[in-house]
């Protein structure tokens, strides 16, 4: 017997996703906190939390998009 994620269509590809998301999320979450606290921001934890749980939940898309609205406020 096959192991369920080589038993369904699109399986591995699926398995594949599902762990690099969330190196996606701890990666941009990463350089967000520490350029944050290289330019002396108070809320750079914050933010990546904010885009930790963006990557999470509304795939790396989302991650992506509160890492340009950031890069934007920062200047």
């Amino acid at each position: 017997m096959l192991p369920i994620q080589f038993g369904i269509p699109g399986g591995p590809e699926i398995l594949i996703f599902l762990l690099i998301g969330p190196v996606i999320a701890v990666a941009l979450a990463y350089y967000i906190y520490t350029d944050a606290e290289k330019r002396g921001e108070d809320n750079g934890a914050l933010w990546a939390v904010v885009a930790g749980l963006a990557s999470i939940v509304a795939s790396p898309i989302g991650g992506l998009i509160v890492l340009f609205v950031y890069v934007l406020q920062r200047e």
